[in-house]
């Protein structure tokens, strides 16, 4: 299992650095979220200031932009990584892309298997400095002439990563995607039982296998070297659970836990706009149920009893953006339980 860092909120003249020293701290790739910055930029300065971490997104968010939009930037970043770039990919929510992106939305899966084609589409063209004759419902990509066409790219295409919580996305990604980013309140029940099954029978209806498939996790992490920094990181934990129980997709990962009325009592609260007992809401229960909670070793221990054997990377969430060098403690525990010979 690979550990990467990942980047939340951190902004692109920062992230080189941050890049470099989780390289030197031996984490294997490093991540960017696309939240307050956009993450091709802060990866761009991430490979150039790297030479052996993978850089990935973590996720961008594609219906943000159109598919050739995102088959340059991906291209570019294959190469200016050296082959060591992957594309993550989400949908995001219909609100913010209707209402912050100003982008339409409809058919959420359909979109996106008719995305990812598109991509593959447009990097053959590429590859192959050929004709793009690609019409869907949603895109169409018909003309490419030579002066715009950036030629074969000497590292390849990218792995398209897809993010999803749902069953159609799942089967999506494992019908079509080189591997699936699991929601940060990824249970080992929920991937157990629903998850990795989908995307298998997915795999298996394309002729294909889980050999080499990759299944990334980024759970909520809450630690800290003392009492304070875990009751800061606790409470951060606690208002990340709760935004995203809150949101009605998320509601059958819930319901999986047990914990519909709890579902009920988040959607009263924001509806009734007393979006400061949310928060409240969320009981130890709750918090263990979808967070690693406690000092480093003993928070490495639940990663990997969570994680181990299912995922073949992690990151750790952290809505505070530590640096990697604050999470070193976590990482090197984790590394040590990840090295260990089988029993």
């Amino acid at each position: 299992m690979r550990i990467d860092f990942h980047g939340i909120t951190v902004p692109p003249d920062a992230f080189g650095d941050r890049a470099a020293r989780a390289e030197e701290l031996g984490y294997d790739s490093v991540w960017m979220s696309e939240t307050q910055h956009d993450p091709f930029v802060g990866l761009t300065a991430a490979a150039l200031r790297t030479e052996r971490v993978a850089v990935r997104t973590g996720l961008a968010v594609v219906f943000a932009r159109n598919p050739m939009t995102t088959a340059m930037l991906a291209n570019d970043l294959q190469l200016v990584s050296k082959g060591r770039f992957a594309l993550g990919i989400g949908s995001q929510l219909q609100t913010h892309i209707t209402k912050r992106f100003s982008m339409p939305w409809s058919k959420p899966a359909p979109r996106m298997r008719e995305y990812i084609l598109a991509l593959r589409a447009i990097w053959k063209c590429f590859a192959t400095d050929g004709r793009i004759r690609f019409r869907g419902e949603f895109y169409r990509h018909t003309v490419m002439s030579p002066f715009f066409n950036p030629g074969p790219n000497p590292y390849g295409e990218p792995p398209i990563l897809v993010a999803g919580v749902g069953p159609m996305m799942t089967q999506l990604a494992g019908e079509l995607a080189d591997g699936f980013l699991g929601h940060i309140i990824s249970t080992r029940r929920l991937l157990e039982e629903v998850t990795i099954p989908a995307l298998r029978q997915a795999r298996e209806g394309a002729g294909k296998s889980m050999e080499g498939f990759e299944l990334h996790a980024t759970p909520i992490v809450a630690t800290g070297t003392n009492e304070d920094e875990l009751r800061a990181a606790i409470r951060q934990a606690k208002e990340s659970i709760a935004y995203y129980a809150s949101i009605p997709s998320y509601a059958p990962v819930l319901e999986l836990h047990g914990l519909g009325d709890l579902k009920d009592e988040l959607y009263r609260l924001a509806g009734t706009g007393r979006t400061g007992e949310i928060v409240d809401a969320i009981d130890d229960h709750v918090l263990e149920t979808f967070a690693i909670v406690g000092e480093p070793k003993e928070a490495a221990a639940k990663i990997w009893e969570r994680f181990g054997g299912l995922a073949t990377s992690i990151a750790f969430f952290q809505s505070g953006d530590l640096p990697p060098d604050a999470l070193q403690p976590l990482h090197e525990e984790l590394r040590h339980l990840a090295q260990r010979p089988p029993a």
